[in-house]
């Protein structure tokens, strides 16, 4: 789906001038069509996650996709786990242990990722503010329907990061994922950084909650997303 230049700016709550320095400085994606420029909400999603913008770009995500039923984050987080007091020193061990235990996944193609999570630039971290990121991998990758997670890791010190977060509060919270395709990524993408804009599983998260409060905000949210609309509604 494309988005024009006004939709972009609203969507980040950002004025038009600032979209096009972007496009000018960031490398924002973008196709010019007949004098108007648009834009694909997957790749600006994506774009805006390298960015410390995930949070706003999960309002890019629609509310809804085909893959909602599929991509369910309490069934995620639970084959992931909630890894408590991590130092940050060890997170790139901690995802490495997590890979090893990747459902659906054969060993090779467990230690083909864990090869990649090592190499550099092998992670993006992608902060969303708050003192949360969403680490995952660089390259794009197909699992298979059965394979993917989620991992939440509590940090016992603050991640040290090429570049401040956009927010200044040190990150201390990841959710790592591994999705089970490519368009699965994108989904899940914005799934987290709208649970973690607002919301229980950020509020419980950020409260210190325990591992079974957490799991059952993310299975709210679950329900929340598979509820049908309301035909005597109007949107």
């Amino acid at each position: 789906m494309y988005l024009n230049l006004i939709q972009i700016a609203e969507s980040f709550g950002v004025s038009e001038k600032v979209v096009e320095g972007w496009i000018r400085n960031e490398g924002m994606p973008h196709t010019p069509d007949r004098g108007r420029i648009l834009f694909d909400r997957a790749l600006v999603t994506e774009w805006a996650a390298t960015r410390g913008l995930a949070a706003q770009a999960g309002f890019l995500a629609p509310a809804t996709s085909a893959l909602t039923t599929h991509l369910r984050l309490g069934a995620l987080l639970r084959a992931g786990g909630i890894w408590r007091d991590v130092p940050a020193s060890e997170v790139p061990d901690r995802f490495e242990q997590i890979v090893n235990a990747l459902p659906g996944a054969t060993p090779a193609v467990r230690q083909l990722l864990g090869q990649r999570l090592r190499a550099p630039g092998g992670v993006v971290l992608a902060p969303v503010g708050g003192g949360f990121a969403l680490p995952h991998p660089s390259a794009r990758i197909t699992l298979g329907r059965d394979s993917g997670m989620v991992a939440l890791l509590l940090l016992r010190d603050p991640l040290p990061m090429a570049d401040a977060p956009v927010d200044g509060v040190p990150v201390v919270r990841l959710f790592f994922f591994i999705a089970p395709s490519p368009r699965a990524h994108l989904d899940l993408l914005g799934r987290l950084g709208r649970s973690l804009s607002r919301g229980p599983l950020r509020e419980r998260v950020t409260q210190g909650a325990s591992d079974e409060a957490i799991l059952e905000a993310a299975d709210a949210g679950d329900a929340a997303a598979t509820v049908p609309p309301n035909p005597g509604v109007k949107p």
